[in-house]
């Protein structure tokens, strides 16, 4: 079963275009999907995979074969977990300068390679796309399109509305956005699923790229993480618990990222010395992976890291949009929970009682004298203004429709 991703929309204005597109994202995510569905309305294509050893074999041994198979007879091109070639960016460059006018699209699992040998080989020949796991605008789409069509046009909700919204991004929070869980008819399967997704593909992908023999130290290393999110990394409390060396700390912090499990978010300065000297604070691009590393699916209102898991939630939704993203906090200890684009502070917060900004956001408002400033809130739809500064009050939910409205 096919469910709708933003992205298919966005790759699709690019199809005319001569450069190549890459679709990078984790195991699981559905990319595989995205471009058998992008193939099947396509004339003139061929989808390859190199989990084919053959095609990958020829690929890697004899290119001038290669193309003559699979390149030269074809306008478009779609090549699966290209992750697996080898000198893969290379073999790309020589098939795209030898063979013009014809559209090459491909998948990968890692930018760990892939990144490298863009910079080396393809540079101004290739565009690099994201694919995560669904967001929530995405996970409403495919769970109730009713509804959807309503999130996505209004901008007022009656109470029975956004409780409505409400129950099912409590959902999402809970098993996050891999496809094959949004298609599970139970809690249970929903579970399992994402315990194999993490012990057959993360796991192993992780093991792979860090050439580490006892994988339960990167274990332990998700697991402190996964109960750190939205607060400062404290390496030596990390090396200490799952007993890695600096060196070796750094590097599966890094792989982490490439992997697209986490993302590292270092503070708002001023002088950029100072910013790139201080501890970032840890997210994570999928909520039902880090909820399943420490075993809890329990409900929001009986969660003690509630309002990290909604801060993780609005951190993913400006991420995703593109948005540059930083933490503020002040030598005398006041916060704001992100600063977007070096202008737009955000606040993440519960329930409200009345529209009014805690102390450190005012603080904040004070010093740096922002044009706006949002609060996200259960209970508050409203805007007021603080001297020179317009603050908006929005549900929580509203994060990626914002988001997707602010200008780089």
């Amino acid at each position: 079963m096919y469910l709708k991703r933003d992205l298919e929309d966005k790759i699709k204005q690019y199809l005319k275009t001569p450069e190549i597109i890459a679709v990078l994202g984790s195991r699981q995510v559905g990319k595989t999907t995205l471009l058998q569905k992008m193939y099947s309305e396509q004339e003139n294509a061929i989808f390859l995979t190199f989990e084919d050893i053959e095609i990958r074999i020829l690929f890697d041994e004899d290119i001038k074969s290669f193309i003559k198979l699979y390149i030269e007879p074809y306008k478009i091109i779609f090549i699966d977990e290209f992750q697996y070639a080898k000198n893969g960016g290379q073999k790309l460059k020589f098939i795209y300068d030898t063979n013009p006018g014809k559209k090459i699209i491909i998948s990968g699992s890692s930018t760990i390679d892939l990144t490298i040998e863009a910079v080396m080989y393809l540079a101004g020949r290739i565009f690099l796309f994201h694919l995560y796991p669904f967001n929530f605008t995405e996970y409403l789409h495919a769970i109730d399109y009713p509804l959807y069509t309503l999130f996505v046009s209004e901008n007022k909700f009656s109470k029975t509305i956004r409780q409505q919204i409400y129950r099912y991004l409590e959902i999402y929070l809970k098993y996050g956005g891999y496809p094959r869980v949004i298609l599970a008819n139970s809690e249970k399967e929903k579970k399992e699923i994402l315990k194999n997704i993490i012990n057959i593909y993360l796991l192993k992908d992780i093991k792979d790229a860090a050439s580490i023999a006892d994988e339960s130290q990167m274990y332990k290393l998700l697991k402190a993480l996964s109960l750190q999110i939205g607060n400062l990394i404290v390496y030596n409390e990390l090396k200490a618990i799952s007993s890695l060396t600096h060196q070796k700390l750094k590097q599966a912090l890094s792989i982490f990222e490439k992997l697209f499990l986490i993302k590292l978010l270092s503070p708002f300065f001023t002088n950029k010395r100072v910013e790139i000297s201080k501890n970032p604070k840890v997210y994570f691009m999928d909520m039902g992976i880090r909820n399943a590393i420490i075993g809890d699916f329990r409900a929001l209102d009986e969660r003690m890291d509630k309002g990290a898991i909604y801060e993780n939630y609005i951190f993913k939704a400006f991420y995703e949009k593109d948005q540059t993203i930083k933490y503020y906090r002040s030598k005398s200890g006041a916060e704001v929970d992100f600063i977007i684009n070096d202008t737009l502070p955000i606040e993440i917060k519960s329930r409200l009682s009345k529209p009014y900004p805690s102390k450190s956001f005012r603080n904040y408002l004070e010093k740096y004298n922002p044009a706006k400033g949002i609060i996200f809130n259960t209970t508050i739809q409203d805007s007021i203004k603080i001297k020179n500064s317009d603050i908006l009050f929005s549900l929580h939910f509203e994060a990626e429709k914002i988001a997707s409205l602010i200008r780089l």
